[in-house]
């Protein structure tokens, strides 16, 4: 029987921070936004209606969950969110998956999406840490 395992592509772009009751978490390693990452466990899910009805409503919760630890941290940052945008785009990484990033007016793309602008800016190391702190408190991870 197959296990759940996040889609390789995951890995070039972002890192593990943990698991929620449905979720993986996963913090994308792009400086631009406070951006997280959510996939629910399951084999073979490719859209939110492949999840049963108490799954989908504990999709939401989880990702308000997430969104809360987006806007630590952008606050961890120095850079607070003003409008947390959340999609379920899937064209890439077929995986179902839930992206929530946080944007204020004059970042990288802004007013635009995010996808596809420019080239990603990497964490330094004490940028990350202070991201990884405040995303994982926020979640109880």
């Amino acid at each position: 029987m197959a296990e759940f395992a996040p889609d390789p592509a995951f890995a070039a772009g972002s890192m593990a921070l943990g698991e929620l009751p449905l979720c993986h978490v996963r913090l994308q390693t792009d400086a631009r936004w406070p951006w997280l990452i959510l996939i629910p466990r399951g084999v073979g899910l490719r859209e939110i209606e492949d999840l049963s009805v108490a799954d989908r409503a504990r999709l939401i919760e989880e990702s308000v969950l997430a969104g809360q630890a987006v806007r630590a941290i952008g606050a961890a940052l120095g850079r607070p969110v003003e409008k947390l945008n959340l999609g379920a785009l899937g064209n890439v990484t077929a995986q179902l998956h839930v992206h929530l990033v946080g944007r204020r007016a004059g970042d990288a793309a802004w007013p635009g999406p995010v996808w596809g602008v420019g080239v990603a800016d990497g964490y330094d190391a004490s940028r990350l840490d202070a991201a990884v702190i405040a995303a994982r408190k926020t979640l109880n991870l």
